[in-house]
């Protein structure tokens, strides 16, 4: 898929000022006193300690490592969680490609990478003051469930988003509509099944339909979405 909104361009940008900043100094300088062992001597700013998570920086997986892990434990100053994120934006795209950017119920990609940034910023938030080894694919594994699941309860929503108003077209479908209707009345959908057909072709009122039924309105037109969706629309 192509990200038709360079998203992840407008951080880079961003991060040019933000790492630099006077801010981004004092964060470092906090950093280096706090966690003498890193060998960030050379760290002026964050930018440069970003920088030094490169894999071209000649630094050992476990130096770099232990480096966002110190990012992890001083997240509670917000220039310092900007860093990790930044650092983690490479990961923020391959979840997002396991999740295949949600595709079927995201009309585009670059929204699914607007949430997960979104939620990696929550999730720095939650864990901010914490220490783990293993803080990037501790984050990003977690980053994973809760897109997960922000796509299945997006998903759902779409599904119980088409208004019964929107099933009044297949009172003109084909008599084949009628038939497995008649179908599932004989079944355990038998009260749905009638509701159904009382609504979309006998025309009886919704809100006299739900008080015939002893049912709320929104209750029972929420049943009949789902009804349609799963039965009739598929």
């Amino acid at each position: 898929m192509t990200l038709t909104h360079d998203y992840l361009g407008q951080l880079r940008n961003d991060w040019r000022f933000a790492g630099r900043s006077c801010d981004s100094r004092r964060s470092c300088s906090r950093l280096r006193e706090r966690h003498s062992g890193l060998a960030l001597r050379d760290a002026h700013d964050l930018f440069d300690v970003v920088a030094a998570l490169d894999t071209g920086s000649g630094r050992t997986v476990l130096e770099r490592s232990r480096i966002v892990q110190a990012l992890l434990v001083e997240s509670v100053d917000p220039t310092t969680a900007r860093a990790l994120l930044q650092t983690l934006l490479p990961g923020v795209v391959s979840v997002c490609r396991q999740l295949r950017f949600g595709q079927g119920i995201v009309d585009e990609p670059h929204e699914t990478v607007a949430v997960a940034v979104s939620l990696l910023h929550e999730l720095i938030g939650d864990w901010a003051g914490q220490s783990r080894p293993y803080a990037a694919p501790d984050l990003l594994s977690a980053l994973r469930g809760r897109l997960r699941r922000w796509l299945i309860k997006e998903k759902n929503t779409r599904l119980l988003s088409v208004p019964v108003d929107d099933l009044e077209p297949l009172a003109g479908a084909p008599s084949t509509l009628l038939t497995r209707l008649e179908t599932l009345r004989q079944g355990p959908h038998e009260r749905l099944a009638r509701l159904t057909y009382e609504c979309v072709f006998a025309g009886v009122a919704l809100s006299d339909l739900a008080q015939a039924d002893h049912s709320s309105v929104p209750t029972l037109k929420r049943e009949l979405q789902v009804f349609a969706l799963a039965h009739l629309l598929g």
